[in-house]
């Protein structure tokens, strides 16, 4: 970060007058961004797929050659052609832009449900790691509760008491995420309690709610963010696993799950277009979300000195 310092006299005083301008927000964004992709080239690889799914999922309508609920029976599980570039599925529509508007489920059921569940492991773990004793004691008891069930197996009985559809979906993924982002939140803040400033900040007669908002919770928005990111990885494996069972998102809105769940259930070997693709699709997604969480991570640790400025 620079600074541009001007000096000037004051003609009425002796005094000489000082301005600093600091960057701006922008220019600053652009700065750590350039930073970011030179210290991790492969995480930005994975930044920029993200970015390229926001783009189909936003101009879906604009981009997908096709309606994908438009049935066309006179094409069939249609392999790739010129007409349809990934093929057709069990009732004639096209694998294509059913991929393009599953991008949009994808990301609404996964970045909903990861900003749910990991805002409330944010607010949880703060509590849990500030308060501590018997506070701690209980909350982490119920942590350890909802971390002895598998995440799938959680939102899958979560879903079965519930039911179907996109609302529980959401749910049920942001409860899974709430165990792991409790945990490490709560790690991190036991460590910021440790710092002078917290104890002077008791001393001068701060409450506990000022003492968290104030000093506390600054200090653990790194972690939460970089948590965040990896958890998007495992919010898309969630709904993908749930629509694939039949328990996510339901028919004929296109997701990615379902796509590949309903293909194995009218037949038991699928053409290849109709797995491939979709697979392909949740697993570049999933990838480029790890990816990403690493290289931010890196990037936001303090103690690497391989970053480069």
């Amino acid at each position: 970060m620079t600074y541009s310092k001007t000096v000037s006299p004051d003609p009425t005083s002796t005094k000489l007058t000082v301005e600093i301008k600091s960057p701006s927000i922008a220019s600053r964004l652009v700065s750590a961004t350039v930073r970011f992709v030179r210290s991790s080239p492969i995480g930005a690889v994975g930044l920029l797929f993200w970015v390229i799914m926001f783009i189909l999922a936003i101009f879906a309508p604009q981009i997908a050659p096709m309606d994908p609920l438009e049935a066309d029976y006179g094409a069939i599980r249609q392999g790739p052609t010129i007409d349809h570039l990934l093929g057709t599925d069990n009732l004639g529509r096209d694998v294509l832009s059913r991929i393009i508007f599953g991008f949009r489920i994808t990301l609404l059921v996964s970045l909903t449900s990861v900003f749910i569940g990991d805002m409330i492991g944010f607010i949880w773990g703060i509590a849990s790691g500030y308060l501590g004793k018997r506070f701690d004691l209980i909350s982490q008891r119920l942590v350890d509760v909802l971390m002895s069930f598998p995440s799938l197996i959680l939102a899958l009985l979560l879903l079965v008491v519930s039911g179907a559809g996109l609302t529980t979906v959401i749910i049920a993924i942001a409860i899974t995420r709430i165990p792991s982002s409790t945990r490490v939140i709560r790690s991190v803040v036991l460590s910021v309690n440790q710092n002078a400033y917290i104890e002077a900040a008791r001393c001068v007669g701060a409450s506990h709610m000022r003492i968290m908002v104030r000093h506390v919770a600054p200090q653990v928005v790194a972690p939460i963010l970089v948590v965040a990111t990896l958890n998007l990885g495992g919010a898309i494996f969630a709904e993908s696993a749930l629509s694939f069972l039949g328990l996510g998102i339901p028919p004929p809105a296109p997701s990615l799950g379902n796509m590949l769940g309903g293909v194995l259930a009218a037949a038991f070997r699928p053409p290849w277009w109709l797995v491939v693709f979709p697979g392909l699709a949740i697993t570049f997604a999933i990838m480029a979300a790890n990816l990403f969480g690493d290289a931010l991570r890196d990037f936001l640790d303090p103690k690497l000195k391989k970053r480069i400025e």
